[in-house]
């Protein structure tokens, strides 16, 4: 399956051995997020049966794809190189209209769903009713934005209702489980109850991760996923915030509703409903640390793989992993030399500077400030959807003399980051990784290599 770097600049990064085969492990990680290959890799098509993983399928009538996130286009692409043959489709994208063969590519808003994505949604579920039949097969594909993407709000609820719910809990400081147990309560399609709308009896979910620890129920809010929360847990999560005497007329009385019955709750584990459906990561932050876990014994590093689920401030982040890397390269704890340290997730900037960055360069300005004077070691970390705060990188590579290096320039690293100031630093030094849009996303890739 062929494949190639989205890393514009890499001759100008790859400096020495350790720089390149640095790049080799973080363009791994890269490739194993590709959502065209990622498909690939879990579907093909033998004669009358249809592979899915582990699970193998007998066709008994037509093959259909519908999806919706950032990584939809590709994905549609990659399940047709699978397959072949499939009778059409409607996905929806945040890059406009076209089409992958039979399967039209609809375009939707995002971060916020506006007529865009309410049009296209309505398009894509009057597909399911009229294409669609019980001995079919659906392919879901799902990927990180889809909350955005797709979206039909329940009864008496607008648009503009679920983005004034959406904005205020967040300002309020809500979290996602919690912003999530209320947004699905007013979505007809979030929750589980895509499912509704899909006559056939045979429906695999593959779904592309942007969510740590891979919850299902959360990853563009589990449209083919049970959903454990309530009207009661929306309400409660609404009186907790302070906003339940401000919400719209429409959302006040869709929960009032469903408080007292009279509206259909989300799906919940155990329904019948569910029993006609496979929802399979096929990407996934683990999967690309694994693939890069690979590649760094390739290239002759023992790995080892802190945790998929690396959250926190950055700069704090930072600091930790400085001081793994410092225990490996003095001490040999928790491994020898030459080794691999792999970690993912996705941490957070509080802005207080007028600089311009992003987390994962954030994250290795501090690295290389803890580094510095460290011989054989270098780092790097990058966003896997090439896009870093709002800078126009999506990582940065250091090693242990470039704090150095940029002193003897002018530059004060301490200085950059208390500005929040990151990419002017990195960009000036040309350390900086730009890919632009890599077209999938599975949160933050980080690896050291030590010798």
């Amino acid at each position: 399956m062929s494949w190639s770097s989205p890393i514009k600049n890499r001759a100008e990064l790859a400096v020495s051995e350790m720089h390149d085969h640095l790049l080799q492990v973080l363009e791994e990680g890269l490739r194993a997020a590709d959502p065209r290959l990622a498909v690939k890799r879990f579907v093909s098509r033998e004669g009358d049966e249809v592979r899915v993983g582990d699970e193998r399928a007998v066709v008994r009538g037509l093959i259909h794809a519908v999806g919706f996130g950032k990584a939809s286009r590709e994905m549609a692409r990659g399940l047709l190189e699978a397959l072949g043959d499939i009778a059409g489709g409607v996905v929806i994208s945040p890059e406009g209209d076209g089409s992958i063969g039979p399967i039209k590519v609809l375009k939707g808003d995002h971060p916020v769903p506006r007529e865009n994505t309410l049009r296209s949604s309505r398009e894509l579920l009057n597909y399911l009713e009229r294409e669609v039949k019980e001995n079919d097969i659906v392919f879901v594909l799902i990927s990180g934005g889809g909350s955005a993407l797709f979206e039909v709000p329940a009864p008496g609820v607008t648009l503009d209702d679920i983005a004034f719910v959406t904005r205020e809990l967040l300002r309020r400081g809500a979290d996602i489980v919690e912003l999530n147990a209320v947004r699905k309560h007013l979505s007809s399609v979030k929750g589980g109850q895509l499912l509704r709308y899909i006559r056939a009896r045979r429906v695999f979910s593959l779904i592309i991760s942007d969510v740590v620890e891979d919850r299902l129920d959360t990853i563009a809010s589990g449209p083919t996923a049970p959903d454990e929360t309530t009207y009661r847990d929306a309400y409660e999560v609404l009186v907790r915030r302070g906003l339940w005497s401000e919400v719209p007329p429409g959302v006040r009385k869709r929960i009032e509703d469903g408080l007292k019955g009279l509206a259909p709750e989300t799906v919940k584990p155990g329904d019948p409903i569910l029993n006609k459906v496979r929802n399979i990561i096929v990407a996934s932050n683990t999967v690309s640390l694994e693939a890069m876990s690979r590649k760094a014994r390739e290239l002759g590093y023992e790995p080892i793989i802190l945790s998929p689920y690396v959250v926190g401030e950055a700069r704090e982040v930072g600091k930790v992993l400085a001081a793994v890397i410092k225990s490996v390269r003095r001490l040999g704890y928790p491994a020898k030399p030459p080794l691999a340290i792999l970690a993912g997730g996705e941490t957070t900037v509080t802005v207080r500077g007028d600089g311009v960055g992003g987390r994962n360069q954030e994250l290795c300005l501090s690295i290389a400030i803890e580094i510095s004077g460290l011989d054989n070691v270098v780092a790097g970390c990058m966003g896997s959807d090439g896009i870093d705060g709002v800078s126009p990188a999506a990582g940065a590579i250091v090693d242990g003399g470039l704090a150095s290096e940029a002193m003897a320039r002018g530059l004060n690293p301490r200085e950059y980051l208390d500005r929040n100031d990151s990419y002017t630093f990195f960009s000036k030094l040309g350390r900086a990784i730009i890919t632009g849009y890599t077209g999938t996303n599975v949160n933050d890739l980080f690896t050291a290599l030590v010798r």
